[in-house]
């Protein structure tokens, strides 16, 4: 694979363009914590090629970049993807970005707005809602802390940095060859697919031999002044059994031009097992569908923004569909089968 060195450090990233049109509009895709460029090559590089020259890369520290001593803070991480592009010669870009990656994405942005044609924000959570008082509390995090308290493993969920730190535990517990809780292998999905192994053991090396996890888990740079001067597209998905949906609710408030999308049954982890769903929301997005207004707003309704549900969706056991009559009818072998029954059902119903 290709790398770059920029901003005192060896990037590692790949590039990929299936699109008809000699000069496509570039998208830029960032992962986050314990992720690398795998987490979207297979599933949504390849996918959205076919439309744009798409650019994954691993961030510092990740994947087959250079691990330095220092620069994780999210500012600099955005310098590096900044100096990246510059050799790249990608003067503005569609970013998606997931969790840590969207923080990045963010700094990126208000360092270089005219840069970003738009951005997809998949389940990011931001420093200044982490210590938010919010009625909605995670409803998934009392489920999630009796399996902590049944295991014996000493983590509260309502630590601003749980998820940081449970990626932190799992990882030491299977390099010890601990056994992991099954209920558990599904908050820490980088650890769990057939690399596994090596990458836990690189997030640990990152979390103990540089100064990561202190700049990380510091002050992100994010307040809610500076961003509410985004004025490029955007699409924020969250997960509904996301801790990562306290920041969904005080972005929500911060971007009314933006469009929210609540991804049923899913949580943070939802790009990697709901893919065909992200795709399908981001390619509804880039082409402006989800901007029609006489489907975001029902009668009665003020005029300000929600967290919308597409009416069918995919869980673990197959598609579903929902109607204000039938809370819940499936599941379908598939979207199609899916969508044929609710428009028989309702004729002039959508699938959004």
């Amino acid at each position: 694979m290709p790398n770059a060195i920029v901003n005192g450090a060896r990037i590692n990233y790949v590039r990929l363009s299936e699109a008809d049109s000699q000069e496509p509009e570039d998208l830029v895709m960032v992962h986050g914590l314990a992720a690398n460029i795998a987490f979207w090559y297979f599933k949504y590089a390849c996918d959205f090629a076919r439309s744009f020259r798409v650019t994954v890369f691993d961030l510092r520290g990740h994947g087959r970049s250079e691990m330095t001593d220092s620069g994780y803070s999210p500012a600099n991480l955005a310098q590096d993807m900044a100096a990246l592009m510059d050799q790249l010669n990608i003067r503005k870009a569609h970013v998606v970005a997931h969790s840590f990656g969207g923080v990045v994405a963010m700094n990126f942005a208000l360092q270089h707005p005219d840069r970003v044609r738009s951005l997809v924000l998949a389940d990011t959570h931001i420093a200044v809602a982490r210590h938010v008082k919010s009625p909605e509390e995670w409803a998934h995090g009392q489920t999630i802390q009796t399996i902590l308290n049944k295991n014996e493993i000493e983590l509260d969920t309502k630590d601003p940095y749980f998820g940081y730190k449970l990626l932190t535990k799992v990882a030491k517990m299977q390099l010890d060859d601990k056994p992991v809780p099954p209920e558990l292998l599904h908050l820490v999905n980088p650890l769990t697919n057939s690399a596994g192994g090596r990458t836990a053991a690189q997030w640990l090396r990152l979390m103990q031999c540089t100064s990561a996890e202190a700049e990380m888990m510091g002050d992100d740079g994010l307040s809610l002044d500076a961003l509410s001067g985004f004025t490029f597209p955007i699409i924020a998905m969250y997960g509904d059994r996301s801790p990562a949906r306290l920041t969904g609710h005080e972005l929500l408030n911060l971007w009314p031009h933006a469009e929210f999308r609540n991804v049923r049954n899913a949580g943070h982890f939802f790009p990697a097992s709901r893919a065909d769903e992200v795709i399908s929301a981001c390619r509804r997005f880039w082409h402006g569908d989800l901007a029609d207004t006489q489907r975001r707003y029902r009668a009665g309704e003020p005029q300000r923004g929600y967290f919308r549900s597409d009416r069918i969706f995919q869980d673990t056991l197959g598609w579903y569909f929902t109607t204000r009559e039938m809370p819940l009818v499936g599941p379908f072998a598939r979207f199609e089968d899916a969508h044929a029954i609710l428009t028989q059902s309702l004729p002039n119903a959508s699938a959004t």
